[in-house]
């Protein structure tokens, strides 16, 4: 696993670190049951603080992609299916091409939004 978190990009640092994670989860560099490093560990290899981790560990264990397991640590989750990976695939490369871009995380998840309620109208 590796993260590489930029200090001068417009992204959020934890935005960077659950961006990264979600991706590496999504192609399978970090498969189903892999354990990931303590929120504590992983914030001190970055240079972060423990709660920005603890901020991307969290939003990826509520989309479903991460579990803890209490004090046995925090793996990466199973029983997801192949449309939910191949769309978490498509929403990293999005999220990266937004932070290429510049595009700040709130417009870029606005766009994401009309672009779904578009597709319910049609």
């Amino acid at each position: 696993m590796r993260i590489v978190v930029d200090p001068a990009s417009p992204v959020p640092p934890y935005e960077q670190v659950r961006g990264q994670l979600a991706e590496q989860i999504g192609d399978g560099r970090l498969p189903v049951g892999a354990r990931l490093p303590t929120v504590r560990r992983l914030a001190g290899e970055l240079g972060l603080a423990v709660n920005t981790v603890a901020r991307a560990y969290r939003e990826l264990e509520a989309a479903g992609l991460l579990e803890t397991r209490g004090r046995h640590g925090t793996f990466v989750a199973p029983g997801r299916d192949d449309a939910v990976d191949r769309l978490q695939r498509a929403a990293a490369g999005y999220a990266a091409e937004a932070a290429r871009l510049g595009v700040a995380p709130d417009a870029a998840l606005d766009l994401v939004r009309a672009a779904l309620d578009a597709g319910r109208r049609g």
